[in-house]
């Protein structure tokens, strides 16, 4: 059978069209069913109520359903190998979060390696700590506490969530650059009710937890961690104007199993780099004490490189050791 020369013409373009089809549908199509971002902490805890809202954003403008997934336990750890061993198609995130690199120096027996197993997608933003104090504690200013902890050389307690957390690595760090020393008082419940009633001393807290506590007296919020204030406590001074160079914040992240195209991670870095730019999410996100800032895959990858290093260097200095 013979085709009219402008028919052959036709199907011949059409059947070229269709040879490049697959290749750009697959670039087009993701996501194409619903995509799961692993939290590794319960439902209800801060980074589980950040990560619902920017699943639900991303929901929103891309069109398909992102589900968090709560795989809560060995702090992390179940969830970052979940996603390290998972096909590295994009349909399986991890909310990385600072404690993860935090856990990846001090815990070295693990069988994966964040650092190594998760690839970058996008920075969410960074959440500042604040030095809480009980009223109990004689001080009132941040010099202050640090000539009180110096001439009481441990007997002030501080409080955290657990040995390799990064409030926890906070306080390690400050007592590596001040020369104070204070006794370590890990808990595996709520502190909160034990710092208001005096029990332990001070915590390096996430914003926005004390801040209601801060404004009626019940605490005081003496320095922030971050290099620059918070709009949530402005009076409140940076830690760094006291201890230049003193720097230590947690932050909040996407990453993909490593071999995910870089299409996909390009894909998700621009939908959430948009996303944490917009007004009312920035709003949203700030009164959660989580600054956003938008960060390329290669920016976030070498900041967590830079992380890595920093509370890896923390850790042997001050010679923390993983619980048993």
């Amino acid at each position: 059978m013979q085709f009219p020369r402008r028919e052959f013409l036709s199907l011949a373009a059409s059947a070229a069209a269709l040879t490049a089809l697959p290749r750009a549908a697959r670039a087009e199509a993701y996501p194409s069913r619903p995509v799961h971002i692993l939290v590794g902490f319960p439902a209800g805890t801060a980074p589980d109520i950040t990560g619902r809202i920017v699943a639900q954003s991303l929901s929103e403008r891309v069109g398909q359903q992102f589900v968090i997934d709560n795989r809560p336990g060995a702090a992390s750890s179940i969830a970052i190998e979940t996603v390290a061993k998972a096909p590295a198609d994009g349909y399986t995130l991890l909310l990385a979060l600072s404690s993860n690199v935090v856990n990846a120096a001090l815990y070295t027996n693990l069988s994966f390696n964040v650092v190594r197993d998760i690839t970058p997608v996008a920075f969410v933003g960074a959440n500042p700590f604040v030095l809480a104090v009980t009223p109990s504690l004689p001080v009132k200013t941040f010099p202050e506490f640090i000539a009180y902890a110096k001439a009481n050389p441990g007997k002030v307690n501080m409080a955290s969530q657990g040995v390799g957390t990064t409030p926890h690595v906070c306080g390690e760090l400050l007592k590596l650059m001040t020369g104070i020393t204070f006794t370590h008082v890990p808990y595996r419940t709520a502190l909160m009710p034990d710092l208001l009633a005096g029990q332990v001393h001070f915590y390096f807290s996430p914003l926005p937890q004390p801040i209601e506590y801060v404004k009626d007296g019940r605490l005081r919020g003496l320095a922030i961690t971050s290099a620059t204030r918070s709009e949530l406590l402005p009076d409140v001074p940076t830690v760094g104007e006291f201890v230049p160079g003193y720097q230590a914040v947690g932050w909040i992240g996407v990453g993909t199993p490593k071999g995910t195209s870089a299409e996909v991670i390009d894909k998700l870095n621009k939908e959430i780099n948009a996303l944490v730019s917009e007004p009312q999410m920035k709003a949203r996100l700030l009164s959660l004490g989580v600054e956003p800032k938008p960060i390329t895959p290669d920016g976030f990858g070498r900041f967590i490189t830079e992380e890595y290093e920093k509370w890896a260097d923390v850790i042997r200095r001050a010679d923390v050791k993983p619980e048993q």
